[in-house]
């Protein structure tokens, strides 16, 4: 999604217009969020409750919750009082939060206003109705924390009735409700409403530039930007932002270039996305180069642009030259980490991640213990996986699926399956993720009948629908026991056309069992999904090399030769203190590839001679 409307928190937002600009607000209002892999929080909505600055923050001290210090209390100590509670909100102490409004003798507008916002903060919907509707009295504010918390909370048809019962509105309002819409989907009547809006501002345009972009509606989307008065950076960002992620990235590039401000952050690691996602990691890496104050969003942009485009060497590195650098890791860096080493199987960068987890405090954040179970896995060390599996406390089903994934790789069949019991038991419904791994684990256990049992029963007992993975596992589990007709049939009842996975599941059986009939058909399919692998040519080519078939394996490679398919060299890899070192066939720029191959051709000879 590009956006998303975020009410009633400066918490997790990060400095687009400069950290002192975000001191000068409290903690109401709603956002537009960008979230791709920019993921920044743009604020929307300036609908402020309570104005402070950095000096005054800083300067409350320890509060007394007697009531002898509150017999006259002056507008100072309210205000003093409103921004603590607001503060105590952010911070997830709402029980001192209400403590210290329930000890005021004296409250206004502003001090329900801030426990209000406190309630929605932490997810206390209820509460925060009960005590909106107990307020002696209420301005425009009240009415929009109302709003934008009902939004943020799923609850957009109630959302839309405090809305129509407001006395009076101000652009905030109308801004929060567009806003509202757009995160739903619900673009018409976010029209509707921008449409009926009195009057329209930049917040309302940018809004509605988010909605259409968001469904792809590109035209639309610039013809509004384009109308947009008074565009900031976050009007320039959503729209180049709409281009990226819709595959229009030479749109973005020329807007990027029409942008005034060619310094700003925002828009620089927008575009370092853009490039990123291109695979054109050179401009990505002068783009990152020329962010002068890099925030955690820029650097996580990089690392997670190094990871995407196979240089997780590159994106190691750089997270720990941002630590160097002081900057501290969120929960994404750390899982674009964990990820990273575990594509690379490198066990001790990922410990190093992982004392990183427990450093930062990210031990109960479960999607980084879902990434740092599966790098274990990778890593081939199983025990470890389970190990961070026990300490979560709450495992929903991703947490479920990612140790059930986990086992089958190591195909623990036994294991699998008790797993999978146990979630059951504990209340959770599998998925078509489960599914994979269950029937992935009985592929590598030989267990045909069981998968079949399993496969047969995802609609009618557990309601999930086989997708192409599920069949391609199932073509490879009967290719592989030899049964390649019923393997073809299934592949014919197949309800959506098959994909590569499922052509190449079958002709690698059929490689292996030397069917050349149902091998050609395969290949063929196979090279039309995927004309640039050279993958089905090699293979059809072996099995007429097999059956003695000399012509046509000329005729294969011929046709490779004129459609300019070339076979991908493979490469391997290992690591050896702390580096891993990766080889590929016929090359020799490994710097020390002289004492390889002495070490080669010594190995060599104490064989021959082992020999004699």
């Amino acid at each position: 999604m590009i956006y998303q409307v975020i009410s009633l928190s400066f918490t997790n937002c990060h400095r687009p217009f400069g950290a002192s600009r975000f001191n000068r607000f409290a903690t109401l209002g709603p956002f537009l969020c960008l979230r791709t892999k920019v993921n920044y929080c743009l604020p929307l909505v300036m609908t402020v409750g309570v104005a402070t600055t950095t000096t005054a923050a800083a300067g409350i001290a320890n509060f007394s919750f007697t009531r002898r210090k509150w017999r006259r209390p002056s507008s100072r100590q309210i205000f003093d009082c409103n921004v603590k509670i607001s503060e105590l909100g952010r911070s997830g102490n709402i029980r001192a939060a209400r403590q210290l409004f329930n000890e005021m003798p004296q409250r206004d507008v502003v001090s329900w206003n801030a426990i209000v916002a406190a309630y929605w903060q932490n997810g206390l919907a209820e509460k925060a109705k009960s005590l909106f509707l107990s307020m002696p009295k209420r301005n425009v504010v009240s009415w929009n924390s109302m709003v934008a918390g009902c939004i943020e909370n799923g609850m957009l048809e109630e959302a839309c009735e405090y809305f129509q019962e407001m006395p009076e509105r101000s652009s905030a309002s109308w801004n929060a409700m567009i806003s509202g819409f757009v995160k739903f989907r619900k673009i018409e009547e976010a029209r509707k409403l921008f449409e009926a809006m009195p009057q329209r501002n930049v917040i309302s345009y940018t809004a509605m530039v988010a909605g259409y972009a968001e469904r792809g509606e590109l035209d639309d989307a610039r013809a509004l930007f384009d109308g947009t008065p008074n565009k900031n950076a976050v009007s320039w960002t959503v729209m180049i932002n709409g281009y990226v992620e819709n595959g229009r990235f030479e749109d973005a590039r020329k807007l990027f270039h029409e942008f005034p401000d060619k310094d700003n952050v925002v828009v620089l690691t927008t575009m370092l996305s853009g490039y990123c996602k291109e695979g054109d990691m050179e401009l990505a890496e002068d783009i990152f180069q020329r962010i002068q104050q890099k925030d955690i969003v820029s650097w996580n942009a990089m690392i997670s642009g190094y990871a995407q485009n196979g240089q997780e060497e590159k994106a190691l590195k750089l997270q720990n030259k941002m630590l160097r650098s002081g900057m501290k890791p969120d929960s994404s860096t750390l899982t674009v980490v964990l990820t990273a080493c575990g594509n690379l199987a490198s066990l001790w960068p990922g410990k190093q991640a992982h004392a990183n987890v427990i450093k930062y405090g990210f031990r109960s954040n479960n999607s980084t213990c879902n990434s740092l179970l599966t790098m274990y896995s990778r890593c081939g060390s199983i025990g470890d996986s389970d190990s961070v599996f026990e300490e979560i406390r709450s495992p929903g089903l991703v947490s479920w699926n990612a140790v059930i994934a986990a086992h089958a790789q190591h195909g623990h069949h036994k294991r699998v399956l008790s797993l999978f019991s146990s979630m059951q038991s504990d209340g959770l419904k599998p998925d078509a993720i489960t599914f994979k791994s269950i029937l992935s684990v009985c592929a590598h256990s030989g267990k045909i009948q069981e998968s079949l049992d399993h496969f047969y029963s995802m609609v009618p007992v557990h309601g999930v629908v086989p997708t192409a993975d599920h069949y391609s596992c199932m073509v490879d589990i009967l290719s592989r026991a030899g049964q390649l007709d019923q393997a073809f049939a299934l592949v014919c009842e197949m309800p959506f056309e098959p994909d590569g996975a499922v052509w190449g599941a079958l002709l690698g059986a059929c490689c292996v069992h030397q069917n050349l009939e149902l091998g050609a058909l395969a290949a063929r399919k196979l090279a039309e999904l995927e004309p640039h692998n050279s993958g089905p040519y090699i293979s059809i080519s072996n099995i007429y090399a097999t059956a003695g078939m000399w012509k046509d394996v000329t005729r294969v490679r011929l046709s490779m030769r004129e459609k300019g398919v070339k076979k991908q060299p493979a490469y391997s890899w290992t690591e050896i203190d702390h580096e891993v070192h990766f080889f590929m066939g016929g090359d020799v720029s490994h710097p020390r590839i002289d004492q390889i191959h002495e070490e080669l051709a010594r190995i060599d000879l104490e064989m021959k001679l082992a020999e004699h």
